[in-house]
């Protein structure tokens, strides 16, 4: 998992992400924790925008790649070019590929190879994992 903080641009002790991070923000994206499905208001929003990193604010999805997985959480079919890193996940007696902030290390979900086109690709993210800024003008 993506918990060697020195190979990440953004650097912060575990105490400055906890006081940074709400505590369910801090589960997830330092713990490698998911959270409850449906239950981040992320997962409905589907109007113009771009979605960041909720530890470090890099930019991370497009609105436009977001769709409806019926899953529960926040889905999108591609990342912004360099805003995610991905990496083995062999947790809960299977093997998953984990996305993680390029910028920061901070857990963001997974990805699986059930998508729609054009990528066919599902980005699986937590929301708490993420921040949502509307487009201006919406």
């Amino acid at each position: 998992m993506a918990d060697n903080n020195e190979q990440y641009p953004v650097q912060k002790t575990e105490a400055e992400w906890q006081a940074e991070l709400s505590p369910e923000a801090f589960r997830v994206l330092r713990k490698h924790g998911t959270e409850r499905a449906f239950s981040s208001p992320l997962d409905k929003t589907y109007e113009p925008g771009t979605y960041y990193c909720a530890g470090c604010d890099q930019k991370l999805f497009d609105a436009e790649t977001k769709f409806n997985s019926r899953t529960g959480w926040p889905s999108f079919y591609d990342p912004l070019q360099g805003a995610v890193g991905t990496t083995s996940d062999r947790t809960l007696f299977m093997v998953r590929t984990e996305v993680h902030c390029s910028n920061c290390g901070g857990h963001l979900g997974h990805v699986f190879p059930d998508g729609p086109k054009p990528t066919g690709q599902r980005y699986c993210m937590n929301g708490v994992s993420l921040r949502f800024e509307p487009a201006s003008g919406s």
